[in-house]
């Protein structure tokens, strides 16, 4: 399989951290633990998995703040091999995620998008994006952005879609996309609901030709029009926290296609990179490297 090209169209954001015993319940404050400030951002932490643990030559295309929280971002694409030419310094500030972690590593999310709501598609992005084998794009960011990118493709690039957070999409995303990436509430929210994994996938493929749905410890389910779904065993390790783990799924997925890999097969690499990712704490920085993926891939 060969290095593939990658552009990624989405959010950056500045994770604020805090540990607690157990989340809290509507109108119940819970004592956290000492607050941690990571890079993060679906859209960055993506474009991160896909150049450092997929090895794909990755551009990011978002929009950072003039501020503190801008240069730790721009710094940690930079510093994971991300080309950031083409992203865009904008008035208002960075986005930022508040975050709190359980002693079992789930957690809970709450984004303030800040420049995120400003990332665009102008000619220089568009003549990156025509390059590109795989165009990644969430939906943390305007979709007027993802139509954009989505027009800008090349003939035979692939649009993957994390459509994450799930929100009511037009015709015009739904047509556009090539392989959709979501978790089990996700896709329960656009398929309209179902009691198991394989109907809510065999319904959204009424709308796009492949879908993977994301199980957690339970791995993930793969399914195409022209075949029978196929579920995609996950990797046991010992989770410390999985925010970003579901990111880096999705950033490995997509190197995996650029660089011609069958989605199965691209799958089975973004869950091993996934796993590794829950062995670590924060987002970006617990993206493991391209050869610890490929050895947790091995068949043993």
């Amino acid at each position: 399989m060969s290095a593939g090209r990658v552009v990624v169209v989405g959010s950056a954001n500045v994770d604020l951290v805090v540990p607690v015993p157990r989340h809290p319940a509507g109108g119940e404050t819970v004592l956290g633990g000492t607050l941690e400030r990571h890079p993060g951002g679906k859209g960055a932490n993506q474009a991160v998995a896909a150049a450092r643990a997929g090895g794909a030559d990755t551009t990011f295309v978002g929009a950072l703040g003039e501020d503190e929280s801008g240069e730790l971002l721009h710094a940690s694409l930079a510093g994971a091999g991300v080309r950031t030419d083409l992203v865009a310094r904008v008035a208002e500030p960075t986005g930022t995620a508040l975050i709190s972690v359980d002693p079992g590593g789930e957690n809970t999310i709450i984004v303030a998008p800040g420049a995120n709501s400003l990332v665009a598609v102008g000619p220089e992005q568009a003549g990156r994006l025509a390059e590109a084998d795989v165009v990644l794009a969430q939906l943390e960011i305007p979709l007027a952005a993802i139509l954009a990118a989505a027009a800008a493709r090349r003939a035979g690039a692939l649009l993957v879609l994390n459509a994450a957070p799930s929100r009511e999409l037009p015709e015009e995303v739904w047509s556009a996309v090539d392989v959709l990436v979501v978790n089990e509430h996700e896709a329960a929210d656009l398929s309209g609901g179902g009691a198991e994994p394989v109907d809510l996938a065999r319904a959204l493929l009424a709308r796009v030709p492949a879908v993977v749905v994301t199980l957690g410890g339970a791995g993930s389910l793969v399914a195409e029009r022209d075949g029978e779904p196929v579920h995609v065993p996950a990797f046991p390790v010992a989770p410390v926290d999985t925010t970003g783990a579901g990111d880096t799924f999705c950033g490995v997925l997509a190197a995996a296609l650029a660089g011609g890999a069958p989605l199965t097969d691209a799958a089975r690499l973004a869950a091993a990179a996934g796993a590794l990712a829950t062995t670590a704490p924060g987002a970006q920085e617990s993206v493991p490297t391209a050869a610890a993926v490929a050895d947790l891939a091995r068949p043993r």
